[in-house]
C-alpha cells in the first residue's frame, strides 16, 4: 500500500521510509502555473497534474513512476496566434546510488560529458524534487514547433539590396551539375570536339 506524501515538493532521501512506496499527487497553483509557463516560454499551462509513485528499488535506489496530464498554450510557429495541446505522458526515473554524477565523469574528447544511454535514469542526490522532475518532463513533452491546423505555408526570402534572393533550386548542391551535364548531352561533344 502506497503512503501518501503530505509535502511533495523536494524529498530528502536520508528521511524517506525504507521500504515504503509513497504515492504524491501534485496539482500547481495558479500563480506556480504562471512561474512554470514563464520558465518554459510558453503563453499558459492549464490543468496541469503529475501523479504518481516513489518505490525503493533495491537496497539505496529510488524509483517514480508518474502521469502527466496538462493543457499548454503556445504560439504558433507561422502566425504567433495562441495554439492549445493536450499532453498526456506516463513518466519514469530511476535515481541511482552508483551512478555517477556530471561533475564526476570524464570530458569527452569534444568537451561534453558522455550522457548515458538510458534517459531515465539519474543520479541519486541528497534531494529528489519532484517539482523539478515535472518541469523537465512538461518541458520535454511539448510540443517543438505549435501550429494552427489552419496555418498556411509561409515562404520567406531575404537577400542583401541588390541581390536576387536565393529560391529552392539554387540552394541545391548538384544543380549547377543537373545544368552541366545538360548542356553537355545537347551536342554530345565537349569544347575540345572529342
Amino acid at each position: 500500500m502506497a503512503k501518501p506524501l503530505t509535502h511533495p515538493a523536494a524529498l530528502r532521501v536520508a528521511e524517506l521510509p525504507k521500504g515504503t512506496t509513497l504515492s504524491f499527487d501534485i496539482a500547481p497553483d495558479e500563480e506556480m502555473r504562471r512561474a512554470m509557463a514563464e520558465e518554459l516560454g510558453v503563453i499558459s499551462l492549464r490543468k496541469v497534474t503529475f501523479r504518481g509513485t516513489l518505490a525503493p528499488s533495491g537496497r539505496r535506489d529510488w524509483q517514480l513512476d508518474a502521469r502527466l496530464g496538462a493543457t499548454a498554450v503556445q504560439e504558433c510557429v507561422v502566425t504567433l496566434e495562441p495554439v492549445t495541446s493536450r499532453i498526456d505522458q506516463d513518466i519514469r526515473r530511476r535515481f541511482l546510488s552508483d551512478m555517477p554524477r556530471a561533475a564526476e565523469l570524464d570530458p569527452t574528447p569534444e568537451d561534453g560529458v558522455e550522457m548515458p544511454e538510458d534517459d531515465t535514469e539519474e543520479p541519486l542526490g541528497e534531494v529528489i524534487d519532484l517539482a523539478r522532475v515535472l518541469i523537465e518532463a512538461l518541458a520535454l513533452s511539448l510540443p517543438d514547433y505549435p501550429r494552427k491546423e489552419d496555418a498556411e505555408p509561409v515562404e520567406l526570402r531575404a537577400a542583401p539590396p541588390g541581390e536576387t534572393p536565393l529560391d529552392d533550386d539554387a540552394v541545391k548542391p548538384f544543380a549547377g551539375l543537373a545544368a552541366l551535364r545538360a548542356k553537355m548531352g545537347d551536342g554530345g561533344e565537349d569544347d575540345t570536339g572529342q
